[in-house]
């Protein structure tokens, strides 16, 4: 492995380039067009353009992405975290592709990227758990009648992803559809999806 494509901007794109510079190994940027003179994209050995605005478009786009580690003579795909970072397809099809994917089997994203995965995983092994939905809620009104059973506050969270993003807490009845709404919004420009559940918020587990 001599060269490796971020797929992914920001801080984090930063960090894996100075660490690629640290092992010798070549770092590649992608970027959409308002990233163009983003600092991740200037320190990288390389960088090219994603053609694109919005998350959708660039940062969640595999086939673009994969495209572009192709055309850049990449060997290995760092995702990052948030994004396609938890995405069992984008690991998928990175190793389809014949690159190096650095980052938890697609079998191992499968069964414990999504959370609700799991905590039912977690749960058939007898692991402690908070109280928390089962499945992706549908809707703000399941968030209530949760709030109503067991009590507030509340975490609305985005089943897939991770990094804070789709997270939102609910200490007020009144808070919860707002709260939803804006959940819902931010894993879908984060990570593509929108599916939430819900738990119980622990203010002092310890």
């Amino acid at each position: 492995m001599k060269s490796v494509l971020i797929a992914n901007r920001g801080e984090i794109a930063v960090r894996i380039i100075r660490a690629c510079k640290d092992h010798g190994l070549k770092s590649i940027a992608i970027y959409s067009s308002e990233d163009r003179n983003a600092i991740h994209s200037q320190m990288a050995d390389a960088s090219y353009s994603l053609g694109g605005t919005t998350a959708t478009q660039t940062y969640l786009n595999i086939e673009k992405i994969i495209e572009v580690a192709k055309t850049s003579g990449a060997d290995a795909i760092h995702p990052g975290y948030g994004f396609l970072s938890e995405n069992a397809n984008f690991a998928q099809a990175v190793l389809d592709a014949g690159l190096i994917w650095i980052g938890p089997s697609p079998e191992a994203i499968r069964l414990l990227g999504d959370k609700v995965s799991a905590r039912k995983i977690a749960a058939k092994v007898g692991a402690p758990l908070v109280a928390g939905t089962a499945d992706p809620v549908e809707g703000f009104e399941e968030v209530i009648t949760f709030a109503k059973e067991h009590g507030l506050p509340v975490a609305i969270k985005a089943a897939h992803g991770g990094g804070g993003r789709g997270l939102k807490v609910a200490r007020t009845m009144e808070e919860i559809p707002e709260f939803f709404a804006s959940a819902v919004r931010e894993a879908i420009a984060g990570f593509g999806r929108g599916e939430c559940f819900v738990e119980r918020y622990l203010d002092r587990p310890r």
